[in-house]
């Protein structure tokens, strides 16, 4: 079974055209760190969330997968 992403770092750093290494610059925080975030192999803390959104100038929320799924069921009379 996959895991699905709990957080969209690696999708916004590339919509901002901005590197793991840049984000790991300016966090202070280790490349192989940011990495795993993007992977969502591990997760940052909510207090990083929200360095990440700062240094990104976006709402926090944008970077947090959503967890709703919408499933549209379109019926056929016969």
């Amino acid at each position: 079974m996959k895991i699905k992403p709990l957080n969209r770092i690696k999708a916004v750093l590339a919509e901002e055209n901005k590197t793991n290494k840049w984000l790991a610059e300016i966090l202070g925080k280790n490349v192989t760190t940011v990495s795993r975030w993007c992977t969502n192999e591990n997760q940052p803390a909510l207090e990083t969330l929200i360095e990440i959104a700062k240094a990104l100038n976006i709402d926090v929320r944008e970077l947090i997968a959503s967890t709703n799924t919408v499933t549209i069921v379109k019926s056929i009379d016969k």
